[in-house]
């Protein structure tokens, strides 16, 4: 068996630890150790996945609060997500070199710093400056995680570790919603983000008592070139794309004002082009280097050769679409119920927390499910569940569909994403060597942060584009209602993320429209409605692109078992 397909789970090298582990004696009380370090992980791990979720239903009261676009309510959810994803190549990699606890105690002491300056943030330029920084915090915190997870468990208690971990990112994700529609109905949207300081009290002290200190391959040197493309490559790309749709795509719209200067709004070309192009070569380039560095024995921030495993390659795959997917449905479903549902944000909250129970159930039985049928085959059947659920809410959101049909759906998703979350990550880590973990471990939680981003980021282009096409065929249903004031209103309803539903709701017959308020408002809504079908149509794509990947992980995982039972009997012969 090559060192590529060789398990973690491999005998312990000479001196009596594997290598990339600390080497723990196998005796109760370090059993006990390594689970309660195990919940100081789980505790960090939450945190940071609450975080990246919970902003969905507290965006509104963002919007409200401080004033926010439809493109600075993209760059609250994908701003984070970007920093995570751009740094979480080079914290694997450090954390292999320095320590993964060292990394992760650095992780969690920056993301609560960060947390309460979101919670103080006064403007919108503030408040996306702090969640950039929550991303530079969850990147030193996640692969830490999962690579000391990879690490420290064997046998039976590997198994049951993985499953908590997959259970854990998913309830929390799932929870996310509830959570912060209940902090921002019954206090303020805030707390959503000071609840972060005693949490992260709490796992710091457990990490440092009992979290053990793990190392695996560092390589010699240190990627600078790879970082520079890498943060370069996936920052201007979601750039882009949130922004072409305000500042074109192609051709400008409106002045720029960027480091100082200003991009003119009657030059030939966009901003938002020009960084889509600059974020396609960079991450070209990163791919060039990378490869050139793997075949010299240089330190790389992405190791390419880790896609020779097949799990691994496919398994990577089915995260990034599902996790497009996951974050698409996950922004806009807020703003619609919110907006268009016209829902509190606390009864918002409920609605989304069905998708948590769904999650919970599965989790539950994900494990037992696993061991009769096989984590790849759940995985795909969680996949299933998620993109049928999908499929029937993109088809019934044109027509206003009740809140608990889509409480419903959401029960099935969450049903899907606990089977499939709880599994992917153990089976796609499966074949990895342990001394690669880190490396591993970062580039598979950079797959799934990329996805977040470009999920959010597709989404809110998605809607506005929809937004300039419906706004101006509802409105026209409106006797009285100008075509300059449909123009008008599209960019109101791009603008504010919808929230301009609400003022005319809120003036009734006095605002601008007058008699007419109600039936804007109204027509609005609808316009809501048939744009987030398309961007829940778009999630469904990418959600069949991901049980696509599953069924190819299911049968790369067939191919290595038959591989190893090969070898096994190969190594046998005297």
């Amino acid at each position: 068996m090559s060192a590529a397909t060789r398990t973690p789970g491999a005998p312990p090298a000479p001196g009596g630890s594997t290598p990339g582990s600390s080497s723990l004696p196998d005796v109760p009380e370090a059993a006990r150790g390594r689970w309660a370090g195990f919940a100081a992980l789980a505790g960090g791990l939450a945190m940071i996945v609450l975080d990246g979720t919970v902003v969905s239903v507290t965006t509104p009261a963002m919007v409200d609060d401080l004033g926010l676009t439809l493109s600075d309510a993209q760059w609250v959810a994908s701003g984070y997500a970007v920093a995570f994803a751009a740094l979480l190549l080079t914290t694997g990699r450090l954390g292999d070199r320095h320590g993964r606890r060292l990394l992760f105690v650095l992780g969690v002491s920056t993301f609560a710093a960060a947390s309460f300056l979101v919670a103080m943030a006064q403007d919108p330029a503030a408040l996306v400056a702090a969640r950039i920084v929550q991303g530079v915090g969850g990147a030193l915190v996640l692969p830490s995680t999962l690579s000391t997870v990879n690490a420290t468990f064997r046998g039976r208690d590997r198994a049951v570790a993985f499953g908590l971990w997959g259970a854990v990112m998913a309830g929390a994700a799932a929870i996310g919603p509830l959570l912060g529609g209940w902090l921002a109905t019954s206090f303020d949207w805030r707390w959503v983000f000071l609840i972060n300081l005693p949490q992260a009290a709490v796992v710091l002290a457990l990490a440092v008592r009992f979290v053990p200190e793990t190392r695996g391959e560092g390589g010699a040197g240190f990627d600078v070139g790879g970082l520079v493309l890498s943060v370069v490559g996936l920052g201007s790309l979601v750039f882009g794309l949130i922004e072409a749709p305000v500042l074109g795509w192609f051709r400008p719209r409106q002045d720029v004002e960027f480091l100082g200067t200003t991009w003119s709004g009657t030059g030939p070309v966009s901003i938002a082009f020009v960084a889509l192009a600059v974020g396609a070569l960079a991450t070209a380039g990163l791919f060039a280097v990378e490869l050139r560095r793997g075949r010299r024995g240089r330190a790389v921030v992405l190791d390419l050769a880790l896609f020779s495993v097949p799990t691994f390659a496919w398994g990577n795959l089915t995260a990034a679409m599902v996790a497009v997917g996951e974050f698409a449905l996950l922004f806009v479903l807020p703003l619609y119920l919110v907006y268009a549902g016209r829902l509190s944000l606390l009864q918002t909250g409920w609605v989304l927390a069905a998708m948590a129970g769904g999650a919970f159930v599965a989790g539950a039985r994900a494990r037992s499910l696993a061991h009769r049928f096989g984590p790849p085959r759940v995985v795909t059947l969680g996949l299933a569940l998620e993109l049928a659920a999908t499929l029937v809410a993109a088809w019934a959101m044109p027509a206003g569909p009740p809140v608990w049909l889509l409480a419903a759906l959401l029960a099935v998703y969450g049903l899907g994403l606990g089977l499939a979350s709880a599994q992917l990550t153990s089976t796609v880590l499966r074949d990895v060597p342990v001394e690669r973990s880190g490396a591993a471990a970062a580039t598979q939680s950079t797959v799934r942060q990329l996805g977040s981003a470009f999920g959010a980021a597709l989404a809110g282009t998605i809607l506005a584009i929809g937004f300039a096409i419906t706004v101006p065929q509802r409105l026209a249903l409106v006797d009285g209602v100008s075509p300059d004031d449909a123009l008008t209103m599209i960019d109101y309803m791009t603008g504010t993320a919808g929230a301009v539903i609400s003022w005319i709701l809120a003036k009734g017959t006095d605002g601008y429209f007058g008699d007419l308020g109600p039936r804007v408002a109204d027509q609005l809504s609808i316009a809501f409605a048939q744009s987030a079908s398309v961007v829940l149509w778009a999630a469904a794509g990418f959600l069949f692109l991901g049980l696509a990947g599953a069924l190819r992980v299911e049968r790369a995982s067939r191919q290595v078992r038959a591989a190893a039972d090969v070898d096994g009997a190969v190594a046998g012969i005297p």
